[in-house]
C-alpha cells in the first residue's frame, strides 16, 4: 500500500512538473508575440519638426532631400519649422542619399543662425516656439522608439503613404511605463455609441475628459488605443472574466474621430502652427511710423489702427514676405514693435489693437530721423536683401520740417511714403510749417509715392492701393540701385605713351563715368589713383561728397608721365583706395590703360578677387587684350572692353554703364 501512494505521488509531481514547464513555455511564447518588432518609420523630405508630436523619434529619411525648396532654420539646433531631413543633411548626420536620424525636440531659442553647410544653406529665423537637434540614428540601449509618428493632423500630407499614425507614448525603457495620450472631445459633438458583448466601455460623454489607465507589465490587464485605426481591448488572466490570453476586440473604425476626439498635442500643435511663411512675391522691411498726436482724437486714432490690421491682413505677414513693425510719433517717436516681433498678420492684427495713443504734437520729421538711425537695423530684424519701406500717416499736417530727415533717409535707401488725411485747406495752409511737405518728403513726386486722403472715414479704400505699391519692388527709386551703392575707385595709366592731349580726353571719360551715379556721403564715392612705374592718390572715398566737388577735382588731375606698372598700381589702390571702403558698398575698380605693364597683373588681379573688388579693365591702342581679360573680373567679356583710339572712349560709357547695373540687379539687394 505504502508503495502505491508514492507511486501515485511521484505521477503527482510529474505531472505537475510538465505542466509548470508548459506554462513557463507558453509565457514565454506570449511575451514573444506581445512584443512589438520596431520598424523604423519612413517620412518625407517636406516634413516639418513642428508636424509631428512626438518629443523623441527615429525616422528615416530619403534621398535627395539637400534641395534648397525644402527650408531649414538655424544652424545645429533648428527651428520646428524646419525640414527635418533636410536639417539633417545640413546638420552632417545624413548626406543626400538619405538613411536612419534619431530627432530630440529642445525648447525654442530666441533667434536661430543661418549657415551654408554640406550643400544647404539654412535660413536665419529671429525666434521660434520650438527646436529640434539631430543625431545618429542609434537609439541608446534598451530605449526603444514609436514605430509609427503622430502628426498634428490626421490629413497629412507628410506621413508616408499607407503609413498608420498611432498615438504617441514616450520611448520606454524596460520595466517603466508609458503614459498614452489623453483624449478630448471638441465641444459641440456627439458621441458615437458603439455595442461590446465582452468589457464595459469606457464612459464619455460631451465635454468630459478622460484619462486612460496607464500600461501594465505582461499579465495584468491592458488596453491600447490606436487613434486612426482601431481601439483593442486586451484582457488576461487576471480579467473579472476571461481566460488566460483571451483577446476581446472592440473595432468602432474612425468613430472617435468622428465623434470629436482629438489628442491635446494635437489641439495645441495646431493653434501654434504658423497661417503661411508670407507672400514671397512681396518681400518688403517696412515701417508704419502711426500718428498720435492729441490732434488726431481717439476716434480716429482707432480708425488708423484698424487701418494698419488690415493692411498686414492684405500683406499676408511672414518670414518669407513681408515683415512689418510700427512707430508712433507725437512730441518723440516710439518703437511699438519691430519686424521681428510677429511673424504672421493676426498675431500683428493683435499688437496694433494694444497700441494706446500717446498725446502731443506731430513732430513727423524726428519720427523719420528715428526711423533712419534706429528702426532698420539688423537687430530689429532687417534682413538686407527687402528693400526698406517707410509709411508716414499725418493727420494734417506736421508742426516740425520733414525735407531734410527725409533727404537722409531715402539716401540710407529707405522708400519713404506719404499718407496725408484731411490735409489743410486754403484757409489753413498759413499754419503749415512746410507748405508742400509731402513731395519734399519723397523721392519722386509723380504720385506715386503720396496719397491725399479727404476723410478718414474714407481711409479704408486706400488700403489695396497702397499694398500694390509696396509690393512693387521694381518701382522703389528710393532703394539702393546701381547708381546710389558703390565705391567706385578709378586706376588711371599717366604713362608717358599716353600724352598730355590724350590724359585730357581720359579724364573727360572718367567724368561722364561719375556724372551717372547718385554721389554723397551715404551714395556712391568716387575715388582716383594715377600710376606710372610709381602710384599716387589723386582724392580718396571720402575726401569729397558731391557730384560738382568730384567733377572738379578730377578736372585738377595733372599729367604724370613714366613707366607702366599696373600690377603695382592694382596693389595700390586695393591698399590705399579699397581699404577704407565702407563694408555696406559694392567695390568697383575701373582701370584704364594703354598698353602692356612691365610688371606682373596675375596676382594682384587675384588679390582684388578675394579682397570682393569687381574689376573694370579698358583697355586703349596699344593694350593688350590677353591682359585686359587677367585684370577683369569674370566673366571677362562684361568686363574687359578694348578701344581703338582715345577719341572714341566717350562711346563705351553707356556700355559700361548698363554692365554695371546687369550685374547689381543680378545680385541680392541689400
Amino acid at each position: 500500500m505504502g508503495i502505491v501512494v508514492l507511486t501515485m505521488k511521484a505521477s503527482v509531481i510529474e505531472m505537475f512538473l510538465v505542466l509548470l514547464v508548459t506554462g513557463i513555455h507558453s509565457n514565454k511564447e506570449m511575451t514573444k508575440i506581445k512584443r512589438p518588432k520596431f520598424n523604423v518609420p519612413q517620412i518625407n523630405c517636406d516634413v516639418k519638426a513642428g508636424k509631428i508630436i512626438n518629443p523623441e523619434f527615429v525616422v528615416k529619411c530619403p534621398a535627395g532631400c539637400q534641395d534648397p525648396k525644402y527650408h531649414v532654420y538655424g544652424t545645429d539646433v533648428y527651428a520646428s519649422y524646419s525640414s527635418v531631413c533636410a536639417a539633417a543633411v545640413h546638420s552632417g548626420v545624413l548626406d543626400n542619399s538619405g538613411g536612419k536620424i534619431l530627432v530630440r525636440k529642445v525648447a525654442g531659442q530666441s533667434g536661430y543662425k543661418g549657415s551654408y553647410s554640406n550643400g544647404v544653406q539654412s535660413l536665419s529665423l529671429p525666434r521660434w516656439r520650438e527646436s529640434f537637434i539631430i543625431s545618429e540614428g542609434k537609439p541608446p540601449k534598451g530605449v526603444t522608439y514609436p514605430s509609427a509618428l503622430t502628426y498634428s493632423s490626421p490629413k497629412s500630407q507628410a506621413a508616408k503613404a499607407g503609413e498608420t499614425t498611432k498615438a504617441y507614448q514616450n520611448p520606454s525603457v524596460p520595466g517603466t511605463t508609458a503614459e498614452p495620450v489623453t483624449l478630448m472631445q471638441v465641444p459641440g459633438t456627439t458621441l458615437v455609441k458603439a455595442t461590446h458583448t465582452t468589457l464595459p466601455k469606457p464612459s464619455l460623454s460631451a465635454g468630459s475628459t478622460t484619462s486612460s489607465p496607464r500600461l501594465q507589465p505582461v499579465g495584468h490587464r491592458s488596453w491600447e488605443l490606436d487613434l486612426w485605426s482601431t481601439i483593442t481591448y486586451t484582457s488576461s488572466q487576471n480579467s473579472p472574466r476571461g481566460n488566460p490570453g483571451e483577446t476581446d476586440l472592440w473595432k468602432p473604425g474612425s468613430v472617435l474621430l468622428d465623434a470629436g476626439f482629438v489628442p491635446k498635442e494635437e489641439l495645441s500643435t495646431q493653434s501654434l502652427e504658423p497661417i503661411s511663411q508670407g507672400d514671397p512675391n512681396c518681400k518688403v522691411d517696412l515701417s508704419f511710423l502711426m500718428d498720435g498726436s492729441a490732434s488726431i482724437g481717439k476716434r480716429r486714432f482707432r480708425i488708423q489702427k484698424q487701418f494698419l490690421a488690415d493692411i498686414a491682413q492684405a500683406l499676408d505677414i511672414g518670414p518669407a514676405g513681408p515683415l512689418m513693425g510700427v512707430v508712433q510719433y507725437s512730441d518723440n517717436p516710439a518703437t511699438q514693435f519691430n519686424l521681428k516681433t510677429h511673424m504672421n498678420s493676426q498675431d500683428l492684427k493683435a499688437a496694433v489693437e494694444k497700441i494706446t495713443q500717446r498725446g502731443g504734437l506731430s513732430n513727423v520729421g524726428r519720427a523719420i530721423s528715428f526711423v533712419t538711425k534706429n528702426f532698420f537695423s539688423k537687430t530689429n530684424g532687417n534682413r538686407g536683401s527687402a528693400p526698406n519701406v517707410a509709411v508716414v500717416m499725418v493727420d494734417g499736417w506736421p508742426t516740425d520740417k520733414v525735407e531734410e530727415a527725409s533727404r537722409v533717409a531715402r539716401e540710407s535707401g529707405i522708400n519713404i511714403f506719404f499718407i496725408t488725411i484731411e490735409g489743410a485747406v486754403e484757409n489753413e495752409k498759413q499754419y503749415v510749417m512746410e507748405p508742400n511737405f509731402a513731395n519734399k518728403a519723397v523721392c519722386r513726386t509723380n504720385g506715386f509715392y503720396s496719397l491725399s486722403v479727404q476723410s478718414w472715414f474714407s481711409l479704408h479704400k486706400t488700403v489695396q492701393p497702397l499694398v500694390k505699391r509696396v509690393c512693387d519692388t521694381e518701382r522703389l527709386a528710393c532703394s539702393k540701385t546701381c547708381f546710389n551703392s558703390a565705391d567706385i575707385g578709378f586706376v588711371i595709366d599717366g604713362s608717358s605713351s599716353v600724352g598730355t592731349g590724350n590724359f585730357r580726353t581720359v579724364l573727360q571719360f572718367v567724368a561722364n563715368l561719375s556724372k551717372e551715379f547718385e554721389i554723397s556721403d551715404t551714395d556712391t564715392r568716387i575715388g582716383a589713383v594715377q600710376y606710372t612705374y610709381e602710384q599716387r592718390l589723386e582724392f580718396g572715398f571720402d575726401m569729397y561728397s558731391t557730384k560738382s566737388d568730384i567733377l572738379n577735382a578730377i578736372k585738377r588731375v595733372g599729367y604724370w608721365s613714366g613707366g607702366t606698372s599696373t600690377g603695382a598700381a592694382i596693389s595700390y589702390a586695393l591698399e590705399q583706395l579699397f581699404k577704407k571702403s565702407k563694408p555696406n558698398k559694392r567695390k568697383l575698380m575701373i582701370l584704364i590703360t594703354d598698353g602692356r605693364s612691365y610688371d606682373d597683373v596675375r596676382i594682384p588681379a587675384m588679390a582684388a578677387y578675394h579682397k570682393g573688388v569687381i574689376t573694370y579693365a579698358i583697355g586703349i591702342a596699344w593694350a593688350a587684350q590677353d591682359e585686359l581679360d587677367i585684370i577683369a573680373s569674370y566673366p571677362a567679356k562684361d568686363h574687359a572692353f578694348f578701344v581703338d583710339e582715345f577719341d572714341n572712349l566717350y562711346k563705351f560709357v553707356p556700355k559700361v554703364i548698363q554692365n554695371i547695373c546687369t550685374e547689381f540687379n543680378s545680385q541680392p539687394r541689400n
